[in-house]
């Protein structure tokens, strides 16, 4: 037997032995909503072929984003295997997780983060390319209050300047060794653990793969950096700005290109302008800064986002986040620093939907390729040290300051949106329209300690 997505019985067969023979009882079947969070169901792995067959089966609009009706044969959301992730949970005794595709009528649904990655992969893939992308998840560990608010889960992480602070780090190492111990035996290489700029904040670093594969593991993380973080009665955030006083967790992606015989696409010694850049590389980068409006929508999905986001002064005192649309040799002001041939896209923050965020930026990249676009000048300077009126004569445009703004420069991309998929991007659009106006009607503690009494 075959099943429609070209897996054969006797792998079926096969990974259902060396399942059980790892003690696993329970498969769970997973797939990513479009706020990026894991979804899924738990199929005992005597049922493991109805997860590569039809699919385990699930209620079209009780999943966000989706868009289906209510009832009819498109109702129904079916996530089918990809039986290359199948992948003991070390965390989770007698469980193990399987990757799935977004099915709707029988056929690939068009709305499925993941297949929306899987499009733009496979346009690199007519070119002989693979996008490699190393994604830096940065976040919080916090304990919940009695009153619900919450805090920095170390009460004693109290330094001015944090940043790499190494009792504030060692005070973490039950969680941290556990999720690195969990990590590495899932095949994510981890290779850097340090505390970041903000009270309670991190950052784990491991080993880049092809664009599908980093969606899929960043995906792992958050699951296993969830459940463990709970078992020892903490709070683990990707929330992007959860204090206004303290940085926020960003999501940079280092970008590469190899192509068919592994040759690095974005690499040229001879660039006269020193960056070690090919024409490729310059066109791709080029789209990105294009693009950059738009995809501050897909990288920065949340009104929350927008906080981390600023321009001018942060209250927090320190920021590594971007603000304006530029480039630069080794300049973590700009929205993408080049270094050792690569680029590091820092425009995303821990909150982005990681098929989205990388989707877009294929469709982008490719899109300054295919138009031979180019990326101006690298920025030499300080950009946080600039002020406005003088970005604004050298060209140096900024990105949106809120979700409202970023959701209308992806609706009127047209040619990104018609990458992506109209239908998608609509529906995108829609689902966050609803949220900034949301959060535009709700009135908030900062309103009422300023007016209540003053007028």
């Amino acid at each position: 037997m075959t099943a429609s997505n070209g897996v054969e019985q006797h792998q079926i067969d096969a990974l259902r032995r060396r399942l059980g023979d790892a003690g696993v009882r329970y498969v769970f079947a997973q797939f990513t909503d479009i706020q990026g969070v894991a979804k899924g169901k738990t199929v005992p792995l005597s049922h493991l072929e109805d997860i590569f067959t039809a699919g385990a089966g699930f209620s079209g609009p009780s999943i966000w984003g989706t868009g289906l009706p209510r009832h009819g044969l498109r109702s129904e959301y079916y996530g089918r295997g990809d039986i290359s992730t199948a992948q003991v949970l070390p965390w989770l005794p007698g469980h193990a997780r399987v990757v799935c595709d977004g099915y709707v009528g029988g056929e690939s649904f068009a709305l499925c983060p993941r297949q929306i990655l899987r499009r733009q992969v496979a346009r690199l893939a007519e070119r002989g390319w693979t996008l490699n992308a190393g994604l830096e998840p940065e976040f919080f560990l916090l304990q919940r209050n009695p009153d619900g608010s919450v805090s920095p889960a170390d009460g004693h992480d109290r330094l001015e300047k944090p940043s790499y602070d190494y009792k504030s780090l060692t005070r973490q190492q039950a969680f941290l060794g556990a999720l690195t111990d969990a990590l590495q035996a899932c095949g994510l290489d981890v290779f850097q653990i340090d505390h970041e700029d903000a009270s309670g904040q991190y950052e784990v670093n491991y080993h880049y793969s092809d664009a599908l594969s980093a969606a899929d593991r960043f995906m792992l993380f958050k699951m296993a950096a969830h459940s463990i973080a709970e078992s020892l009665g903490m709070v683990f955030s990707m929330m992007p700005k959860p204090f206004a006083n303290m940085p926020g967790s960003g999501l940079h992606f280092h970008l590469s290109i190899a192509d068919a015989g592994g040759r690095a696409v974005f690499t040229d010694r001879s660039d006269a302008q020193g960056l070690g850049l090919s024409q490729t590389a310059y066109h791709f980068l080029a789209g990105l800064l294009h693009h950059a409006p738009a995809l501050a929508a897909l990288c920065a999905p949340t009104v929350n986002s927008y906080k981390r986001l600023v321009v001018g002064e942060s209250l927090s005192g320190t920021t590594w986040a971007p603000a304006h649309i530029g480039y630069g040799d080794n300049n973590r002001t700009t929205l993408v620093r080049v270094a050792h041939s690569r680029l590091e896209w820092r425009l995303p923050d821990a909150s982005a939907n990681p098929y989205l965020a990388l989707a877009g930026v294929i469709a982008a990249g490719l899109d300054g390729v295919e138009r031979s676009l180019s990326p101006g000048a690298p920025v030499a300077d300080d950009l946080y040290e600039l002020m406005l009126a003088e970005l604004r004569v050298r060209g140096i445009a900024q990105l949106p300051q809120n979700l409202g703004e970023a959701v209308a420069a992806l609706e009127s991309d047209t040619s990104l949106g018609e990458a992506l998929g109209s239908a998608f991007t609509a529906e995108f659009c829609r689902f966050k329209r609803m949220e900034w106006v949301e959060y535009s009607r709700a009135v908030h503690a900062w309103e009422t300690e300023r007016y209540a009494d003053r007028f």
